[in-house]
């Protein structure tokens, strides 16, 4: 398999990295206070789902709960292994999380809706990470998730 393969772009696999997000990771989530915003929202709907969510804020150093879970500031901090992470950063914020990333090692990493950094997609992919661009998770997991 080459690295190319991990550059997930084909509604069948989409569908696997969907169905395959048990456990999800959301770098960039907001609080409840932001409850309008995709980064809140889109991780609520997947716990309402029955996804285990890890919070990893990158802003809020006083919140020490998010969905009612325990935050953590670094994804090599969540103990156990990721399905996936779930990325709410803007795209020239995405470099200085490649690292943490590649360190944490998920089945896959979701840049959301509107976020596309292929000079990280790459470097993940290559790490024998499968990366999806610039779709919703929440629209997805309601396409392909429902159980």
């Amino acid at each position: 398999m080459t690295w190319e393969q991990n550059l997930i772009e084909d509604e069948a696999g989409v569908e696997q990295v969907v169905k395959g997000a048990r456990r999800v990771a959301v770098l960039g989530i907001k609080t409840e206070q932001q409850s309008g915003q995709p980064a809140f929202y889109v991780p609520d709907y997947l716990a309402r789902e029955g996804v285990e969510v890890v919070p990893v804020p990158v802003y809020y150093p006083d919140v020490t709960h998010i969905l009612g879970k325990p935050v953590f500031r670094r994804l090599e901090d969540v103990p156990g292994e990721l399905d996936l992470v779930d990325v709410f950063r803007r795209p020239q914020d995405i470099d200085a999380h490649v690292e943490d990333l590649i360190a944490k090692k998920p089945k896959a990493v979701w840049f959301q809706s509107g976020i596309r950094n292929d000079a990280a997609a790459e470097k993940l992919a290559k790490a024998g990470i499968q990366v999806v661009q610039d779709r919703c998770l929440m629209v997805d997991h309601r396409r392909y998730g429902a159980r």
